[in-house]
């Protein structure tokens, strides 16, 4: 079996809420998304999905996908997709850096992998633990008493996990998370998720404001050095996310015992083959985890629900479902919520189907 072709696909994810806000003013009203097939000789096809939060959240931005993979696509043709540790191996040495580029291929040959053996992702990637993933809800940055009704409204749709967005100025979000706590119950949890927004001495200034309250600290600075400080003078649960894009950083992090919780993103590390690495990796650390990307669509969220899925219930913090924050269908046979949980698809696979008249004409297009 070989690559034959690889197709990206252009689709615009319109928000349910109108628009999305976090640190710094940032604000999204549409996502600009890429889904990835990758075809075999024997016309077998596999799908993955890389959606950037903007090109001001991380090192990646939507058009950078597709110009990516016009430039790495060409090395692939010929490989056989199933061996995935062959196919990483090849992506980084034809094209340094650059993970979320990788992605969406990676994940499409295990798309492909899945259907060759007959065997959900999920199985592939370690087991299917427990009966169904729990999910986390993030909470746009409005004023206070408007983030509180929120929370409200989602706790009525059974989420027991809200990631607050702030990052704004310190005395409003001192505001927010209070407001957001006083409308909490004891089995639910509160991220406070700053997205690299506060200066060390605002991060400071926030911590110590709320010391009283049952709150996780989540990337409150820029730097890994910055947050560490913060780590070092709170007793908060502490996550971070944005800083832990490698190994490395992982296994740094670990050794400074800089974080409680750690936030793997599959694009952010460059697909599900380094993103189990990682997860693995934190099992063995005793790391909990939130299991996720930076957005997407069906195809996405399938591939979300199958790597927390196959994560052992004890490390598994919590995880998200993209495709219920956009207006757009993408694919048949995706996760869906209920009650603030997930379950994955038992078929083989990621076990959907993408809905040709959504993805339109390939905007790139690779083959032998």
């Amino acid at each position: 079996m070989k690559i034959s072709c690889i197709s990206a696909y252009q689709v615009n994810l319109p928000l349910k809420e109108g628009s999305y806000k976090w640190s710094g003013g940032k604000s999204v009203s549409v996502f600009d998304s890429t889904i990835v097939c990758v075809e075999t000789d024997c016309g077998m096809k596999g799908y993955g999905e890389v959606c950037p939060l903007g090109p001001y959240y991380l090192p990646a931005y939507a058009e950078g996908v597709r110009a990516g993979i016009r430039e790495l696509g060409p090395h692939l043709i010929g490989m056989d997709p199933r061996e995935l540790s062959q196919l990483n191996h090849r992506m980084d040495a034809a094209f340094k850096g650059h993970p979320y580029v990788k992605s969406g291929i990676d994940i499409a040959c295990w798309d492909i992998l899945g259907k060759v053996t007959n065997l959900p992702v999920s199985i592939l990637l370690g087991g299917r633990f427990g009966e169904s993933v729990r999910l986390y809800r993030a909470i746009s940055q409005l004023p206070p008493d408007e983030m509180a009704h929120n929370v409200n409204q989602y706790r009525n749709e059974g989420y027991t996990r809200f990631q607050l967005k702030v990052g704004g100025d310190p005395d409003t979000d001192i505001e927010r998370i209070r407001a957001v706590s006083a409308v909490l119950g004891a089995q639910e949890r509160l991220v406070a998720d700053a997205n690299t927004g506060w200066t060390q001495h605002e991060a400071m200034r926030v911590v110590r404001a709320v010391k009283d309250l049952d709150v996780y600290i989540e990337q409150p600075c820029l730097t890994y050095e910055e947050c560490l400080a913060i780590r070092q003078h709170t007793n908060h649960p502490f996550i971070l996310d944005e800083n832990i894009d490698s190994l490395a950083m992982l296994m740094r992090a670990k050794q400074d015992l800089a974080m409680d919780v750690v936030n793997l993103k599959i694009s952010k590390l460059g697909g599900l083959t380094r993103a189990r690495q990682a997860r693995d990796l934190c099992v063995s650390m005793g790391i909990a985890m939130t299991l996720e990307d930076s957005w997407g669509g069906d195809i996405a969220t399938a591939a979300i629900a199958h790597f927390a899925h196959s994560t052992p219930e004890e490390f598994r913090f919590t995880s998200t479902d993209f495709n219920s924050y956009v207006t757009v269908e993408t694919a048949l046979g995706a996760p869906k919520r209920h009650q603030g949980f997930m379950t994955t698809s038992k078929e083989p696979g990621l076990g959907i189907t993408p809905i040709p008249e959504v993805l339109g004409q390939a905007v790139v297009q690779i083959s032998s």
